[in-house]
């Protein structure tokens, strides 16, 4: 009979083996949902504990926070002074009520029964590298604790609502606070509870498009507010940093910030520190025959005039400069020439972006300003060139002016518009960028930008310009409401080789890091938007953070992100990252180019030219006082007189016994004795001649 019933009891031992396997495997899953800060599932409180108070409720912390989670919470009764470990700055008692009923509310965080995930970002799995002291908010619950906390908790909202909740918004799908009932102020992102199947839907459309996203390897840390990353083309594979407060930084091929920067000019640099504040170094290029003339051009914000004429708040500043002939490294500052200076009465809308086309040209891309009629009024007619893309030929002969108008332009015989403008209408050009590869072979110019609507401020275009367009009524290429409140910032079409699928797409975003590309169809020649996926979770190993200040690009055509991964008050908080494609290796066989060394200039004009400067097509252009082919000839007017030679710009050496500036003077003191003697006259000479030759020395 024992032996009948054993195959019933095994069979029983199993079903209930595996309904707590299952079970427990349940409430593992439930537990990962509902979880306190120090790993514990929260404690459900017995009905005795149960003092159901609305959140408006007096009664103190612990009343109010257990009337917010009347049923699990991660609070016992005793932690009333010891709910949530912040600083004391954010967590004062403020004199605004409203804002004193906002902070009540965000202290009760640490007792939510998903306390774990509203502090710590479930993507990662090691301990984020910045502790949070405000829990994730929900994106109205956040812009509403920003406008009415904003100036009553000092030194902790010195930024934009768009930075701030760029840190402490929740966007990766997950829980945020408040996740209890709570009445709606701002909207449905008020609340957890009301915007979690918006954020399932989310979810399930980003798991769905996981296997085409791309991933970003962060490559340098440590910067200081970073705009751009460019290359300077001459085989030499240095990607060239530029930061906001006046550094040009270079990233060698082996993967080091070299220790001396390229390029410092931050004592001549005006930058803006707030948020909004588009002042600094703007923008750097390098002329398409660097490697053998050295040039490269920069453009920032000043407020060392050289002129003062009408009402401005700074100088926007055009500047060539040449690398110095000893250290390719470094340029010399020396050699800085003004090209163009434009007055601004505000701090943003600057534009200030440099580029050269393959027609060979410098194009300048400047903002509007946000000038009024009344504005350009009392500029005298000093903003021309707002809102204006010009165009300029640098390679000229001409000594006495930087540069010529091509012959192209379309306004080169115009006496209505400055010869300078290519194309007009612009408002907040955020970067532009030239296709050096079109696929369109009718085309021998593609330049993409990305732009502000005149008309619509709420939405944002991407622009591709062309001779003498106006584009206040153009239409554009690609005209959309953002993602969000952030601008729009441009980018690069890609052109290099570790990404096919990547292969000719214009790659750009928002500040709040939100990407797309742009890639034009071969048949209909049309541009068709797509939405570029960061991955961050698995075959992808990097996490982007931080708002997108730039993009850049190397001299094998990857792409790259400049963010800052803090606060815009942070120093040295900048990160640079490449984009990298999952699906392909990280160097392809095919795409492994050689770097070659930075060399100094040869070209004659850099190698003999002394006393003046050469030009981009290697004429060397005389300082005033000095002639010659190279200017090593200096020139006194009036001329040296009785045997006298001119060594410096209006200098002479006079021979013994006479003095003056022209050598006119005979010198009385000097006792005159005539000299038969051949010897004597040969030992004058030469003392005359040593004389010279120190000089010249």
């Amino acid at each position: 009979m024992m032996l009948k019933m054993l195959p019933f009891k095994l069979l029983l031992v199993a079903v209930v083996l595996c309904f707590f396997e299952g079970d427990a495997k349940f409430g593992e899953s439930g537990a990962r949902r509902r979880r306190c800060l120090n790993g514990t599932p929260p404690r459900r409180l017995k009905k005795r504990d149960r003092r159901v108070l609305s959140p408006e409720a007096p009664g103190g912390g612990e009343a109010m926070c257990r009337g917010l989670y009347p049923r699990l919470s991660c609070c016992s009764r005793t932690d009333a002074q010891g709910l949530l470990h912040a600083e004391a700055k954010i967590l004062s008692v403020t004199n605004n009520t409203e804002c004193a009923k906002l902070l009540e509310e965000i202290k009760c965080a640490h007792c939510s029964p998903h306390a774990q995930n509203l502090f710590h970002s479930p993507e990662k799995g090691e301990t984020p590298e910045r502790e949070l002291t405000l829990p994730y908010l929900c994106k109205d619950y956040c812009k509403e604790f920003y406008y009415t906390c904003r100036g009553h908790i000092p030194g902790f909202l010195q930024t934009t609502a768009d930075e701030f909740c760029f840190y402490y918004a929740r966007k990766d799908g997950g829980v945020c606070f408040p996740d209890f009932p709570r009445k709606q102020v701002r909207g449905p992102a008020s609340n957890s509870l009301d915007h979690m199947e918006e954020y399932d839907k989310e979810e399930e459309i980003s798991r769905k498009h996981k296997h085409n996203c791309f991933c970003i390897q962060e490559v340098v840390s440590g910067l200081r507010q970073p705009v751009g990353a460019v290359h300077c083309g001459d085989g030499s594979h240095r990607l060239f940093i530029l930061e906001k407060e006046g550094y040009v930084k270079i990233f060698s091929p082996e993967g080091d910030i070299l220790k001396e920067p390229f390029l410092d000019i931050h004592k001549l640099v005006q930058s803006g520190i707030k948020g909004g504040d588009e002042r600094g170094l703007l923008s750097l290029a390098f002329h398409p025959n660097y490697k053998k003339n050295g040039k490269l051009y920069v453009s920032y914000t000043t407020n060392q005039e050289r002129w003062a004429i009408g009402p401005h708040d700074h100088i926007l500043r055009v500047v060539e400069y040449t690398v110095s002939r000893k250290n390719p490294h470094q340029v010399d500052m020396r050699t800085a020439r003004v090209f163009l200076e434009v007055a601004e009465l505000h701090r943003k809308h600057l534009g200030g972006q440099l580029l050269f086309g393959p027609d060979g040209f410098l194009y300048i891309f400047l903002g509007d300003g946000m000038i009024t009629l009344d504005d350009m009024e009392e500029m005298d007619g000093l903003s021309d060139f707002t809102g204006s893309v010009l165009r300029l030929d640098v390679n000229t002969d001409l000594c006495n002016v930087p540069y010529s108008i091509p012959r192209s332009n379309p306004h080169f015989n115009s006496t209505n518009q400055p010869p300078e403008i290519f194309a007009h209408g612009l408002h907040n050009p955020g970067r532009c960028a030239v296709d050096r590869h079109p696929t369109d072979v009718n085309t021998n110019l593609t330049i993409l930008c990305s732009d502000s609507n005149g008309k619509n401020r709420s939405s944002a275009r991407i622009l591709q310009i062309i001779k003498g367009k106006d584009y206040e009524s153009e239409p554009s290429l690609l005209e959309f409401k953002p993602f969000s409140s952030g601008s729009l910032v441009g980018g690069f079409v890609y052109r290099g080789c570790q990404s096919e699928r990547l292969y000719g797409s214009y790659v750009f975003g928002d500040r709040n890091g939100n990407f797309l590309t742009l890639q034009q169809s071969p048949a209909t020649k049309q541009w068709q938007e797509k939405p570029l996926c960061l991955g961050n979770t698995g075959s992808c190993r990097g996490f982007f953070s931080g708002p997108v200040l730039g993009f850049g690009e190397d001299e094998l055509g990857e792409i790259y992100i400049l963010s800052s991964s803090k606060s815009m008050t942070q120093p040295h908080s900048g990160k640079l990252y490449k984009i990298i494609d999952p699906k392909r290796p990280l160097v392809p066989e095919e795409c492994k180019r050689t770097a070659q060394s930075a060399q100094t200039l040869t070209s004659e004009c850099s190698r003999h030219c002394r006393n003046g400067h050469c030009t981009p097509t290697g004429k060397c252009c005389c300082n005033q006082g000095w002639e010659g082919e190279f200017c090593r000839t200096a020139k006194c007017d009036p001329a040296c007189r009785h045997g006298g030679v001119c060594v410096r710009p209006n200098k002479c050496l006079c021979k013994k016994g006479y003095l003056g500036p022209q050598c006119e003077q005979v010198d009385r003191n000097i006792r005159r004795v005539t000299r038969a003697g051949i010897l004597d006259q040969i030992l004058d000479m030469t003392s005359y001649l040593l004389d010279l030759t120190s000089y010249i020395v």
